[in-house]
């Protein structure tokens, strides 16, 4: 499954029961709602595929792994109606790796913004390099990580996630994030860290398909009700989004 342009691209390939996908935009691997559509079928399709029994889900480049939402959208965002719509899609791509039948390992070779955190709270393991810091920066736009904030909460915890929520222009390290349970391990170099990749998911893919499902379930216990809760938080989201606080922010940013 390939779907690529100059909008951005999705790309999944399967090798040794292993399917990596990979996501690629030109502004910092962000993501526009055509994105989140296609990455939200493509885990949805891999996850019923019994040929796969791990996902590595990984962006283009050796620059950010992902800047969170496409500001060109955010800003193009005139009514609530699409403001929700836009960061649903964010909640479908959770809500789609929260449920997939499949460990999913992610690999983070940047900085993490936004939504690129959620992505990233979202993996079962998570390998990283020594340039993957992250920041939620969500209220210094005028929004505020409503639906990310359930994932990244379950992964580091509702005081660390508060910790990054209110810092919203410092950037944490990835020695925190690997403290605070978001980062699985952490390298001092990209070569380093697709060395272990290759040879954790191997390993794991070894294993039972069977036993890794059961167990993926067990991972994400007490979460079904995100099926209303994440969509409940896009509203909010999507209303903010039209603030005028927030189309200024943006238009500053992009200047």
């Amino acid at each position: 499954m390939n779907t690529t342009n100059t909008n951005g691209f999705i790309e999944s390939k399967i090798n040794n029961n292993i399917a990596t996908i990979t996501f690629g935009h030109p502004a910092s691997n962000s993501f526009p709602t055509h994105l989140l559509k296609e990455l939200t079928e493509t885990l949805n399709v891999i996850s019923e595929n019994n040929a796969v029994s791990i996902v590595i889900l990984k962006s283009q480049g050796d620059g950010a792994f992902c800047a969170g939402a496409s500001f060109d959208e955010l800003l193009s965002i005139n009514n609530f109606e699409e403001g929700k719509t836009f960061f649903s899609g964010f909640a479908n791509v959770i809500n789609a790796m929260r449920t997939c039948n499949k460990i999913i390992v992610g690999r983070v070779q940047g900085k993490a913004v936004g939504g690129g955190v959620g992505l990233a709270s979202a993996c079962d393991y998570v390998f990283a390099t020594q340039k993957a810091s992250i920041k939620l920066s969500e209220l210094a736009i005028g929004i505020g990580p409503f639906v990310i904030e359930p994932v990244v909460s379950r992964k580091i915890g509702k005081t660390a996630t508060t910790q990054l929520t209110l810092a919203a222009h410092d950037w944490k390290t990835p020695q925190w994030s690997f403290e605070k349970g978001l980062y699985s391990e952490i390298f001092d170099s990209t070569d380093e860290m697709d060395l272990a990749l290759e040879k954790f998911t191997l390993k794991l893919a070894s294993y039972n398909p069977h036993s890794l499902k059961e167990i993926k379930q067990v991972f994400w216990e007490n979460t079904a009700h995100w099926n209303t809760l994440l969509y409940d938080r896009a509203a909010i989201s999507g209303q903010l989004v039209l603030s005028d606080f927030t189309k200024n922010a943006l238009n500053q940013l992009k200047k």
